[in-house]
């Protein structure tokens, strides 16, 4: 215990000292709100499923219903789930003037709901489905609902498969986004990656972009990642428990 203290009052400790935080968050952020996590072991979304198999673009438009069948479990979840005190933490670090950009790999919106301005979604968001007919873009409250409801594969008016606004295995990252994520890590001068295995690429690169340009890392997430060895501070331990602990010393 007394070496977590240390970790936390050193993580303060670089926040105090810094002008311009980013912060980079993975599915570790959001698994306090019940959200799952993809590599986790006996609880990870990939333990028992080829991702290839149901969530690639390829997949999608060849059996869009076996996509939606493998994601109805999980999308009550994500549509119920609430922001947690690590979201909350980032969003009031944001208010304060010291945190200029958060960076996500989530598509769950959490960030956005805690209050956070400034954010990033490098693998979208289930804010929006688009039609992969005529190209419709719609809000998915109401339409993942229903889907939650009755199972069925959502479609458009036209006819149209319903496909939500995020990333399959196969598509490229938004470029605009990706880009101004890179410029917000070069313009920091620390960089908190908070809930991120590091595992998923090109979005795993930014860590090493801010080392490569002086930056410092404050490394937050339950498991090892391989960057642990070269940040100023790395803490193995639940997000929404010690996140918050850390910014409550450092704007105290």
């Amino acid at each position: 215990m007394e070496a977590l203290n240390q970790q936390i009052e050193r993580g303060a400790k670089l926040i105090r000292a810094a002008h311009n935080v980013v912060a980079m968050t993975g599915a570790g952020i959001s698994t306090p709100s019940g959200i799952p996590d993809f590599r986790s072991p006996d609880s990870g979304l990939w333990e028992k499923i080829d991702p290839l198999t149901v969530a690639s673009i390829f997949s999608f438009r060849q059996n869009p219903d076996q996509f939606y069948g493998w994601i109805h479990p999980l999308a009550n979840k994500l549509l119920e789930a609430r922001p947690n005190p690590a979201h909350y933490a980032l969003a009031a670090l944001e208010s304060e003037g010291k945190l200029h950009a958060v960076i996500t790999q989530n598509i769950d919106d959490l960030h956005g709901k805690a209050g956070s301005r400034n954010i990033f979604e490098l693998h979208g968001s289930l804010r929006e489905l688009t039609c992969i007919q005529c190209y419709q873009v719609q809000d998915s409250t109401r339409i993942i609902r229903r889907f939650v409801q009755d199972g069925q594969t959502p479609r458009c008016e036209c006819g149209g498969v319903l496909k939500p606004n995020v990333i399959l295995f196969g598509e490229q990252l938004p470029v605009r986004e990706f880009v101004a994520a890179q410029m917000a890590v070069k313009a920091a001068d620390l960089m908190l990656v908070v809930g991120s295995s590091l595992e998923t690429a090109p979005a795993s690169d930014l860590p090493e972009l801010a080392l490569e340009n002086g930056i410092k890392l404050v490394i937050v997430n339950y498991h090892p990642t391989y960057l642990d060895d070269r940040a100023e501070v790395v803490i193995h331990a639940n997000v929404a428990e010690v996140l918050p602990r850390i910014l409550d010393l450092a704007v105290a």
